[in-house]
């Protein structure tokens, strides 16, 4: 069913009092390089690339230079010390030393690494030994799908964009999933393929330059074309990494149903570009069942009131839980203004930090939680969203610093909310995640902040439940 459209022309009080020196834009104190001893290429730099650059620095990738060789990298060798100790590179944004510090395929660097990048290119950025370098990484498919050779693959329908049209909204149609059978999904991963040069061939612009699809919702229709509120899935937008469901919550796929992309945002980036979305899914077995109840839970403030020309704005906005519940994932949704966001969660007497990140609108991240440091929070806890925005020609993203802005669906509009993913627990599902965790954290493996009944006395946590 392809079709195409043409498009033309620690606490809130610590928070509140650290800001004004902790904006997104301020870069973080890289440790003296100078205790770190000799560096080179082959056996301290290399691994690093491969973990944490290569997947988008690679030929034929998303990003403007391969680092892949000695050859290719050392040209490369101060801006990579610049754009990796302002924490520009890799794109992951959460705060070091704030909140919950362990997630799911975190590319970003210890302060170890950015003191051995910056020994490196202070020390005229020597090669090493060739004997040192680690095997190359074979990325194939893997390198186009994060989460695997996925066991289906959704497309939208194909659009064009011209040169300098304005930016678009709307409906791109439906797809079918020809599945002959209901199917859960563990995995989903979305990815725009274009008409446009990669790799060494592209644009030695920022790599959402390569992008027409700004973000796309998408929704699940069953055979007969109704809207499955059962079947929600994450939307895609510019930079945004995959999702991996817990593994007992998969998402619902029908048997007969669609893929609807109901609500998409298409920006022109200077050259005639075709393009569609490929939605990637990873199933579980056949015969799985879930076993909790997974929410979707965008929660944050329409009322939005920028002045311009002004730094340091704040926003912020509550939620407070209708149940016990597990936190899956922090994804900051804001737009170009939006310069940070941070999640505390206030229950009782407590209030935690769950994280803060910096934000960048043309580079979108989702923070999925490992396993054992989920945020596990009580009925009746009250999660309070805040966030900064910067309308100042220090922002680069705003094109206008004298312009007022509100709430609004385009990039020069703002938006404020966490687009969180939850699971919703009964009691006894809730008693049995804290037991699990309090386990894990004596074995030192798991993080007690954002457990907020971790630590307290069966005694006392019953008490405290009931009396919520």
């Amino acid at each position: 069913m392809q079709k195409s459209l043409s498009v033309s022309g620690g606490s809130r009080a610590a928070i509140m009092g650290l800001l004004a020196a902790a904006i997104a834009a301020s870069a973080p104190r890289v440790p003296a390089a100078a205790s770190v001893g000799d560096v080179t290429f082959t056996k301290d730099i290399a691994p690093i690339l491969q973990r944490s650059c290569q997947r988008c620095h690679r030929p034929d990738s998303i990003a403007p230079m391969s680092l892949i060789t000695y050859e290719q990298v050392r040209p490369y060798a101060r801006a990579i010390k610049q754009q990796t100790s302002l924490r520009q590179m890799p794109p992951w944004y959460i705060e070091k030393g704030v909140g919950i510090q362990h997630f799911r395929d975190d590319p970003s660097l210890s302060d170890t690494e950015l003191a051995v990048i910056a020994k490196w290119a202070d020390s005229g950025a020597p090669q090493g030994n060739p004997a040192d370098l680690p095997p190359p990484v074979r990325f194939g498919e893997t390198g186009v799908w994060t989460i695997g050779t996925p066991d289906l693959i959704v497309s939208s329908p194909s659009v064009t964009i011209e040169p300098t049209a304005a930016d678009w909204w709307g409906q791109l149609g439906d797809t079918p999933t020809e599945l002959t059978e209901d199917r859960y999904v563990a995995a989903v991963e979305t990815r725009e393929v274009n008409d446009l040069p990669h790799g060494e061939g592209a644009p030695k612009s920022a790599a959402g330059g390569l992008f027409v699809f700004h973000h796309a919702a998408y929704s699940v229709l069953d055979a007969d074309g109704n809207n499955d509120p059962t079947s929600g899935f994450p939307a895609h937008e510019v930079g945004r990494n995959a999702d991996v469901f817990d593994p007992e919550a998969g998402r619902l796929l029908k048997a007969g149903s669609f893929i609807a992309f109901n609500n998409n945002h298409l920006h022109a980036n200077g050259r005639r570009t075709k393009a569609h979305l490929e939605i990637g899914l990873k199933l579980h077995p056949k015969g799985y069942t879930p076993k909790v109840n997974f929410r979707s839970v965008f929660f944050g403030g329409l009322e939005i009131d920028l002045k311009g020309n002004e730094s340091n704005q704040q926003m912020e906005a509550f939620f407070t839980l209708p149940s016990a519940a597990k936190i899956m994932n922090f994804e900051p949704h804001m737009h170009a203004a939006a310069v940070r966001m941070c999640l505390e969660a206030i229950w009782g007497t407590q209030v935690q930090t769950l994280n803060c990140a910096a934000y960048n609108h043309n580079w979108v991240r989702n923070y999925q939680y490992d396993e054992n440091s989920t945020p596990l929070l009580p009925k009746g806890t009250i999660l309070h969203l805040l966030g900064w925005a910067d309308t100042t020609a220090k922002n680069k993203n705003v094109i206008d610093p004298r312009n007022w802005s509100g709430w609004g669906n385009r990039t020069v509009d703002n938006m404020f909310s966490d687009l969180a993913q939850m699971v919703y627990l009964t009691d006894d599902q809730f008693k049995l995640e804290v037991a699990r965790r309090e386990q894990t954290i004596k074995a030192g493996n798991g993080e007690q902040i954002g457990c907020l009944l971790c630590g307290m006395s069966r005694s006392q946590g019953e008490l405290a439940s009931a009396a919520r």
